[in-house]
C-alpha cells in the first residue's frame, strides 16, 4: 500500500484490532521471528516502511512456495520451516510518495494507492468545520444522505409497481381501474420524490460550496522541489482546527466560511514558510495564489502551461517585425501566445501597433501600464502576465489576488518553533551555505534556563551509538540533545528514525521539558517521518549588502570591543575593516546575478571575514607601514581566494579587492566605493559612527555598487523567473491535455516534426575521400571529426524519437529514459538522453532543433562548396578542435612548436561581412558567430563600449585569427551562458574556449568587475 499520510497504517489497525495484529518494520531486529509467529498462529502482520526493494527472504511468501509434510502445509522462511495457517495476512507499507517498484514486485503483490484525493480531503475537512460549527449542518448532510437512499428506494419500489400492473393486466389497460389508480399515483408519488431529490442536492451543494481542500495538495508538491519538504496530513489537520477555533466569528454563514479559508490558508502561508529556504518562499505564494485560483476555476489549463514553458514549438513561421527591440524568443513566445483560444488575434495587433507595445517594453514597471486598447479590458489579471511573459517578466500577480502579505514571509521565529514543539516532536533546522544555527540556538538555551542542560554531537562516522546514549539521557532527565549535520550519517538514519517514533513520544519515560534538536543540509536519506512529524526550520542569513555589513559589523570578533579597539593604527584599522567587511558583502551578493557575477556560485563564509579581520589587525601592529600587497596576497589569494577553482573568477576577486586595498581608501576621507558616490567609506570614528552609516545605506543595492552595468538587475530578474518557473515545473502532473489533445498526442507530433526535419546522415567515406587527411590542411581532419560527432548525435535523437513513438502506441516498453524523454518534451526541454550525446547547449527544445539542423546545413555545405571564407565558430561541435587546426596549419607551414603559439585577433570591417574577406591561402582563418554579455563592440570607435539599456547580449563582427607567439589576453570565450563547466585536462573548464584580446579607452579591471564574456551560443 502506497501510504505517504499514514491513512493506511490506521484504516489497517483499526480493521484488524480484533485479529491481534502485529506491527513491525523492516528495520526492526527482531521483524523475521515476529513473522513466522504470525505464519504459524494465523494472525495478521503490517510491515511499515517499505523501501523500493524488498527483502529477498520474503520470495517464498511472496509467491506463497508452500510444501505439504504429513498432511501440514509448510513453508521456508530464511532458514526456517514454518506451519503455514491460511488465516495469516500479510500487510506491506510504504510512506514513498511515488515509488518505482519493479515488474517482478509488482506482480506478487495487489498494489493499493492509499494517497488522500482532493475530494476525500475535502470531505474529512467538511466533516471536521461542521462538527465544530454546526453540528446540525453535519447531522443534515448525513440525513440527505439517508433520504436519498429512501427516495431511490421509493422509485424501485414505484418502477417495480408498474412493471408488475403493466405484465399482470388483461385487455385493455384502460379499463383497469386499479392499474390506473396505481400508475396516477406513482406519478404523483415519483414526482415529489422528484423534487425532494432536486431540494436535496441543492442543499448538499451548498454544503460543499465550504469545501477547499487544494492548499494540502499544493505544500505536498513541494517535495519534488526538495526531499525536506515533508508534511503530514494529521499536520495539516491539526492546523485546520486550530484555525476553526482562533479565525473571527460571525453570523453570518458566508462571511464565516471566508473568515475560516483567510485565517487557514495565512496559518497555512506562515507555518510552511519557516521551513522553506528563501529561494523557495516566494515560489510558495506563486503556487498557492494559483493553485486557488485554478481550484475555482479562473486559470485555464493551456495558459497555465503557457506561462511555464512559453510554449513548445519547433519553427516560427512569422519573421520578427520589431527586432531591433524585441529578442526572437519573445516574438516565438508571442506567437505561440496568439495560438491560444483568448489570443487569438494578439499577435496581428501587435505588428500594427508596436509603438504602443514598446512603450510596456521600455516601462521600468511594465505591469503598471495598461495594455494597448482593446486588450487591457479583455484580459483578467493572470492572462495579462502571460502577455509581460513574452514581453517583459513580472511577478506582480501574487499581490495583486491574495495582497501583500503573502510576499513579506514572516520572520524566523525560534520563540514560536518551541513553543509549538513538544517532548515527542524533533526540531529540525535546515541548513543551506553559509547558515549556522548553533550560536542562536545557544543564546536561546540561556534564554529558556537550559545552558547547562545542553548536550551537542556533530555526527559521522561511529558516532550513532553515542548520539543514542545522549538522547536516552536527555530523555531521562529532561535536557536538551543537538544532533548536528545528520546528512553525514546516512546509514544511522533508520535507527534515528526508530528513536523518533518509539523511544520520545512515551509519555511515561520522557519528560516534558526533553527536546532534540536537529541540523541537516537536505538530503533524500533522511527519513520522511521525522521531517512530517517534526518542526522544520530554517534561519538564512539575511540577504542585501546593507544586511550583510550589518551582519559583519555585529558578529564575532568585530563586535567585541576589546578586538575592534586593539589596532594600534585606529584610522587605518577602521577603513580596512570596513573595506574589508564591504568587500565580503560584495562578493557573497554578486552571486544573485548568475554567470555574470561569477562563473562558478563559490560559499564564501563568516571564517573567511574573521581570519582576514585578525590578518589585517596583527599586520598593522606588526608594522609600521601598512603591508597592502601582503594583506592583498593573504586575503585575495589564501582566505577567499582558496575558494576559488576558476582562473577568471581569482581575476576577478583580486580585482575586486584592489577597490578596497589601496592607498587612496587610507588618504581620502570619504573615499567612494561605487561610482555614484552612494556607497562612501565613513568620515566618522568609533563603531557605532559606521554602524549609523551602514544603516543609513539603501536597502536595496544598485548594479553599480557590484561593478556590474544597469542591465545586471535584468539578469538577475530573469535569473529568478527562470528559477521560479522551474521549480513549479518540478511539481505538476506530466500527464496533460489542452486544446483538444491529450500529452501523448502533442509528444506524437512533436516527435514526428523532429524526424522529418533531421537530415539523413553525412556519408563519411565519401567526405573522406573527397577531404583526405593531409599534413599541410589539418582543416580536413576537423570536418571528418565534427561529422563523426554530429552523426552520432542524431543517431542518438533519431533512434530515441522511434523508440518513443513504439512505446506511446504499446509496442516497446517505456523505460525510465524514454519516460523522461516524454515529460522533457512535454515541458519544451532538449531530453538528458540527447544531451549526454550533444554540444553543451541551454537552449529550449525547439530552438535547440533550429539550431542543429543550422549546424547541420553549415557542414553540408562545407561538403559541398569546399571550406568557408567565413568559419562559424559556434557551429562546430567541439570548438578547440577546430581552433587546434589553426594553429596547426601554422606550425606546419612555419615548423614552430604549436606550443609556443596563440592566438591575435584583428576585427573586421562590415561592408566585408558576406564576401570572401581573405584568400584561403593566407594565414589565418575568419570567423563569426560571437556574442558578447556585460559590454558591446563600438565598431565606429572599434572598441569595447557599454552596454545598451535592456540589450544583454550583443552579435560580434566577424574576426580575423591567426597565430602568433604566446601574450596575456583578457576577455574569455564560453560555449553557453552559464560559462561552468567540468575541470578538464588543460585546467581551463570544458565551457571555456580561448581567450581573447579585444582594445579598449577604459582600464581592465573596469571590464573584468562588469563580467565582460563571449559566448558561442545563446539561451534561446
Amino acid at each position: 500500500m502506497i501510504d505517504p499520510q499514514g491513512q493506511a497504517n490506521k484504516w489497517l489497525k483499526n480493521m484488524e484490532k480484533l485479529n491481534k495484529l502485529h506491527v513491525c518494520k523492516a528495520s526492526d531486529p527482531d521483524y523475521l521471528r515476529t513473522l513466522g509467529n504470525c505464519i504459524q498462529f494465523g494472525t495478521p502482520m503490517l510491515l511499515e516502511n517499505l523501501s523500493e526493494e524488498l527483502d529477498p527472504v520474503l520470495e517464498p511468501l511472496m509467491l506463497r512456495q508452500t510444501f505439504k509434510h504429513s498432511g501440514v502445509e509448510y513453508l521456508r522462511l530464511g532458514e526456517s520451516t514454518i506451519q503455514y495457517s491460511h488465516d495469516f495476512r500479510l500487510y506491506l507499507t510504504t510512506r514513498l510518495r511515488n515509488p518505482h517498484y519493479l515488474p517482478e514486485v509488482s506482480v506478487k503483490v495487489t498494489l493499493l494507492n492509499f494517497m488522500i484525493t482532493q475530494m476525500g480531503l475535502e470531505d474529512q475537512l467538511l466533516s471536521i468545520v461542521a462538527a465544530e460549527e454546526k453540528p446540525e449542518l453535519e447531522e443534515s448532510k448525513n440525513q440527505l444522505y439517508l433520504e436519498g437512499a429512501l427516495n431511490r428506494k421509493q422509485l424501485k419500489e414505484i418502477e417495480d409497481q408498474i412493471l408488475e400492473v403493466l405484465s399482470l393486466s388483461q385487455g385493455n389497460i384502460l379499463e383497469d381501474e386499479r392499474a390506473i389508480d396505481i400508475l396516477s399515483s406513482s406519478r404523483k408519488l415519483s414526482q415529489e420524490i422528484l423534487e425532494k431529490q432536486e431540494i436535496t442536492t441543492a442543499t448538499e451543494r451548498e454544503i460543499d460550496d465550504t469545501r477547499d481542500g487544494v492548499l494540502f495538495f499544493v505544500i505536498s508538491d513541494l517535495a519534488n522541489i526538495d526531499p525536506m519538504y515533508q508534511y503530514s496530513l494529521a499536520w495539516f489537520i491539526n492546523l485546520y482546527i486550530s484555525s476553526i477555533t482562533q479565525s473571527e466569528r460571525s453570523a453570518l454563514l458566508h462571511e464565516r466560511i471566508s473568515n475560516l479559508n483567510t485565517h487557514f490558508t495565512y496559518s497555512v502561508y506562515q507555518n510552511v514558510c519557516r521551513s522553506l529556504f528563501e529561494k523557495h518562499k516566494t515560489l510558495f505564494s506563486f503556487l498557492l495564489c494559483v493553485g486557488l485560483q485554478r481550484n475555482r476555476g479562473r486559470v485555464d489549463e493551456a495558459e497555465w502551461r503557457f506561462l511555464l514553458t512559453g510554449g513548445v514549438a519547433l519553427e516560427n513561421p512569422y519573421s520578427n517585425p520589431a527586432p531591433a527591440w524585441l529578442k526572437g524568443q519573445s516574438w516565438g513566445e508571442l506567437v505561440c501566445l496568439s495560438t491560444l483560444t483568448s489570443f487569438s488575434s494578439l499577435r496581428k495587433h501587435f505588428c500594427s501597433n508596436m509603438a504602443e507595445w514598446k512603450k510596456i517594453y521600455d516601462a521600468s514597471h511594465p505591469n503598471e501600464l495598461p495594455l494597448p486598447e482593446p486588450w487591457e479590458d479583455m484580459l483578467t489579471a493572470f492572462q495579462r502576465l502571460l502577455v509581460l511573459r513574452c514581453i517583459r517578466p513580472d511577478k506582480q500577480f501574487i499581490i495583486d489576488h491574495m495582497g501583500a502579505p503573502y510576499m513579506e514571509p514572516p520572520p524566523f521565529d525560534l520563540q514560536r518553533s518551541y513553543r509549538d514543539s513538544s517532548h515527542g516532536t524533533p526540531l529540525v533546522f535546515l541548513l543551506s551555505p553559509g547558515a549556522d544555527p548553533m550560536a542562536i540556538l545557544l543564546r536561546f538555551a540561556e534564554e529558556q534556563g537550559m545552558a547547562g542542560a545542553l548536550q551537542t554531537i556533530s555526527l559521522g562516522q561511529g558516532q550513532g551509538p553515542i548520539a543514542r546514549r545522549m538522547i536516552q539521557k536527555g530523555v531521562a532527565e529532561g535536557t536538551w540533545v543537538v544532533l548536528q549535520n545528520c546528512h553525514l550519517a546516512a546509514s544511522w538514519l533508520p535507527e534515528l528514525e526508530q528513536i523518533c517514533q518509539e523511544l520520545i513520544p512515551d509519555r511515561e519515560h520522557t519528560r516534558p521539558g526533553f527536546r532534540l534538536w536537529l541540523t541537516s543540509y537536505p538530503s533524500a536519506d533522511f527519513p520522511v517521518s521525522i521531517l512530517q512529524d517534526g518542526i522544520k526550520m530554517t534561519n538564512e542569513p539575511p540577504k542585501g549588502l546593507r544586511a550583510n555589513l550589518l551582519r559583519s559589523y555585529l558578529s564575532d570578533p568585530i563586535s567585541d570591543p576589546a578586538f575592534y579597539r586593539g589596532c594600534s593604527k585606529p584610522r587605518e584599522w577602521e577603513r580596512l575593516l570596513f573595506g574589508l567587511c564591504f568587500f565580503h558583502g560584495l562578493v557573497q551578493e554578486r552571486r544573485m546575478f548568475g554567470s555574470l557575477g561569477w562563473n562558478v556560485p563559490y560559499e564564501f563564509n563568516e571564517f573567511d571575514l574573521r581570519i582576514s579581520a585578525r590578518q589585517v589587525q596583527m599586520f598593522l601592529n606588526e608594522y609600521s607601514e601598512v603591508p597592502l600587497q601582503a594583506l592583498s596576497y593573504l586575503t585575495g589569494e589564501c582566505n577567499y581566494g582558496g575558494r576559488v577553482t576558476d582562473e577568471f573568477d581569482r581575476r576577478l576577486l583580486l580585482s575586486l579587492l584592489a577597490t578596497f586595498y589601496n592607498r587612496e581608501l587610507l588618504s581620502h576621507d570619504a573615499y567612494p566605493l561605487s561610482p555614484s558616490g552612494v556607497y562612501r567609506v565613513p568620515l566618522g570614528r568609533g563603531i557605532h559612527s559606521y554602524l549609523e552609516c551602514i544603516r543609513s545605506l539603501p536597502l536595496n543595492a544598485s548594479p553599480e555598487v557590484f561593478g556590474l552595468h544597469e542591465n545586471g538587475n535584468i539578469t538577475r530578474e530573469h535569473k529568478e523567473t527562470r528559477e521560479l518557473f522551474e521549480g513549479i515545473l518540478a511539481t505538476l502532473p506530466r500527464e496533460v491535455s489542452g486544446a483538444g489533445k491529450s500529452s501523448t498526442e502533442v509528444v506524437q507530433e512533436l516527435a514526428a516534426d523532429i524526424l522529418s526535419k533531421i537530415p539523413p546522415d553525412f556519408n563519411i567515406e565519401e567526405v573522406m575521400q573527397r577531404y583526405p587527411i593531409c599534413y599541410s590542411e589539418s582543416m580536413n581532419t576537423v570536418l571528418v571529426q565534427e561529422l563523426l560527432r554530429f552523426s552520432r548525435l542524431t543517431g542518438t535523437v533519431r533512434s530515441s524519437l522511434r523508440d518513443l513513438g513504439r512505446a506511446l502506441r504499446g509496442q516497446l516498453l517505456l523505460s525510465a529514459e524514454l519516460e523522461d524523454m516524454f515529460n522533457s518534451i512535454i515541458m519544451g526541454k532538449v531530453p538528458a538522453m540527447w544531451l549526454m550525446t550533444s554540444y553543451p547547449s541551454l537552449k529550449l527544445l525547439g530552438s535547440y532543433i533550429s539550431d542543429l539542423l543550422l549546424r547541420l546545413q553549415f557542414f553540408r555545405d562545407w561538403i559541398d562548396r569546399g571550406a568557408p571564407a567565413v568559419f562559424w565558430i559556434s557551429g562546430f561541435f567541439f570548438t578547440q578542435c577546430f581552433l587546434t587546426g589553426v594553429l596547426q596549419n601554422h606550425a606546419r607551414k612555419y615548423h614552430v612548436p604549436i606550443d609556443h603559439l596563440g592566438f591575435q585577433f584583428h576585427v573586421m570591417d562590415p561592408p566585408s561581412a558576406r564576401t570572401p574577406l581573405l584568400p584561403l591561402q593566407v594565414d589565418g582563418v575568419c570567423i563569426e558567430g560571437l556574442f558578447m554579455e556585460g559590454a558591446r563592440w563600438d565598431q565606429e570607435r572599434r572598441t569595447i563600449a557599454e552596454s545598451l539599456p535592456k540589450v544583454l547580449y550583443e552579435s560580434l563582427p566577424i574576426f580575423h585569427i591567426s597565430s602568433t607567439f604566446l601574450y596575456s589576453l583578457p576577455f574569455a570565450v564560453y560555449k553557453t551562458s552559464v560559462r561552468r563547466g567540468l575541470l578538464s585536462t588543460t585546467g581551463h573548464s570544458t565551457n571555456y574556449v580561448l581567450t581573447i584580446q579585444l582594445p579598449s579607452e577604459r582600464p581592465q579591471n573596469h571590464w573584468i568587475n562588469r563580467g565582460v564574456a563571449c559566448l558561442c551560443q545563446l539561451d534561446y
